[in-house]
């Protein structure tokens, strides 16, 4: 194994005022195939995922379905875990910002920015919009509404402040000698922007509402969601006890992965929060696009909201996982829709890597007596291939590193059409006549690539990869098997089957 140090990722935590949804699908994929990778290549792993339950929306949304917020919480939050499960996730911890341990975390977080002098009482007028839980300044509003299109509404109220204004020279400062810190580069622009347009101290305390994480020693007042909800990262990984061996394993975390509308709270706020407790903040927040469905914005009013499980009975979920990773470069907006699901399935992984696997293991089974066929001295149109392949490790190391999932997949691909092309150029149905060792040593070959990209596969699609290798009898299955467990010559394998279906419209 290549070892490397440990590897922290979240997904943002999803507020529980509604069901799972496409979106939310997407980004807890993103966050497991990078964690997939990341364990595959013999790093220490802890993959984060939850629920955020606190704040004046959950507390409405509760009141609207007629039942008090912990019973509504809970419902909801156990929509996102089963998301979980059906989506093939494999998160090693999934928090509630309602558990004891993340109050705790809150509590000793904001008594250590109050030790520090970072918060004050004052007195809140503004706008607040209860959807976004943001604070909005006079000059964000766009005809009376939030930038996001969101109702606001004016409030007044004792409050606590973060000073948040005397962070603004030390996040540039930040900015500028972490340049991987926000990505992709638009949302770092986009930030850098706001922070120099001037920053305001935060309100981090509500007295209109009970539903939060009380304010420690202050009755009446329950903390700022936002402040809440960001530390969950902290309370995962033992915070307030700096000295555990888990927080000091996984603190910093390598990547928050967050949608595009919460990048703010991430990479201003947060730091700040941390930076004024003493605290490192994160290495690296990303910011993915948005989906639309068949062109148009997901919305209630429209009914286009897809819940994951009709993705998943329509077309099978690694199918699903493939083409959110797939369809479009991670970062912009992208279109889901039937058309385009069906290309990925039908195209990509049916005719393209599903033929490849089917029909040399189908040949190897005819020809080869149902086992890995042995290997003779090797052509240069031999080692071209095998060195494609043992060339991918690198190359998706570095995608990857940059979640660049599309372009990993496309390297993977690239190397799916040289197989098939080589297949058909070697004619190993031909050889059987001609030149039966020949014929084998082709199918080894063959077998050994498509070795190489199942393993690297599993992050991606790691049901329909497991199948695969279990189809090569390959038992070592981690990168560091990629080069040192080449195929046994001789080894018997089952029958083999399919692993990508073709969609048929029913």
């Amino acid at each position: 194994m290549t070892g490397g140090r440990p590897y922290y990722i979240t997904t943002p935590i999803y507020y529980v005022n509604d069901a799972p949804h496409i979106g939310h699908a997407y980004t807890t994929v993103a966050c497991d195939a990078l964690a997939r990778f990341m364990r595959l290549d013999g790093r220490r792993v802890k993959f984060l995922t939850g629920t955020d339950e606190h704040g004046q929306k959950v507390a409405r949304s509760a009141r609207d379905a007629g039942v008090d917020p912990k019973t509504f919480t809970d419902r909801v939050s156990l929509n996102f875990r089963e998301m979980t499960r059906l989506m093939n996730i494999s998160n090693d911890d999934f928090i509630r910002t309602t558990e004891e341990r993340h109050i705790r975390s809150c509590q000793a977080l904001w008594q250590e920015l109050e030790r520090r002098g970072e918060i004050y009482l004052g007195h809140y007028k503004g706008w607040y919009s209860v959807r976004d839980e943001a604070f909005y300044d006079e000059s964000e509003l766009v005809n009376g509404k939030a930038p996001s299109g969101a109702d606001v509404e004016w409030y007044e109220e004792e409050n606590y402040f973060f000073r948040l204004s005397a962070w603004q020279d030390r996040l540039l400062e930040f900015y500028e000698k972490n340049p991987n810190f926000i990505a992709p580069t638009a949302r770092r622009n986009e930030v850098i922007s706001f922070v120099k347009s001037g920053l305001n101290d935060l309100s981090v305390s509500r007295t209109s509402f009970t539903w939060g994480v009380p304010v420690p020693g202050k009755p009446g007042h329950v903390m700022y969601v936002w402040l809440d909800a960001l530390n969950n990262y902290q309370t995962a990984v033992g915070y307030p006890d700096t000295e555990s061996e888990e927080y000091k394993t996984f603190w910093p975390a390598d990547l928050h992965m967050v949608g595009k509308d919460i990048i703010r709270f991430h990479t201003v706020y947060w730091p700040a929060f941390l930076m004024a407790a003493g605290l490192q903040p994160p290495r690296r927040v990303f910011a993915h696009g948005w989906w639309t469905v068949e062109g148009q914005k997901m919305s209630k009013s429209l009914g286009n909201f897809i819940p994951p499980q009709k993705l998943v009975d329509q077309y099978g979920v690694d199918a699903v996982r493939y083409f959110m990773l797939r369809e479009l470069p991670f970062g912009s907006d992208g279109d889901f829709s039937h058309r385009a699901m069906v290309g990925r399935i039908n195209g990509d992984l049916a005719n393209d890597f599903g033929n490849l696997a089917q029909r040399v293991l189908s040949m190897i089974a005819k020809n080869c007596g149902g086992r890995v066929p042995a290997k003779g001295p090797l052509t240069p149109a031999d080692d071209a291939l095998l060195g494609a392949a043992r060339r991918l490790l690198p190359r998706l190391r570095a995608e990857y590193a940059e979640q660049a999932f599309h372009k990993a997949l496309e390297a993977v691909f690239e190397v799916v059409a040289a197989a098939n092309r080589y297949v058909d150029e070697q004619a190993p149905w031909a050889l059987r006549k001609t030149d039966p060792a020949r014929m084998e040593t082709v199918l080894w070959v063959a077998a050994e690539t498509i070795r190489h990209l199942a393993i690297l596969m599993q992050p991606v699609v790691p049901t329909a990869a497991g199948k695969l290798l279990d189809q090569l009898g390959a038992e070592a299955r981690d990168f560091a098997a990629l080069d040192g467990a080449p195929l046994v010559p001789g080894t018997a394998l089952p029958k083999p089957e399919g692993v990508f279906p073709r969609y048929v419209e029913g």
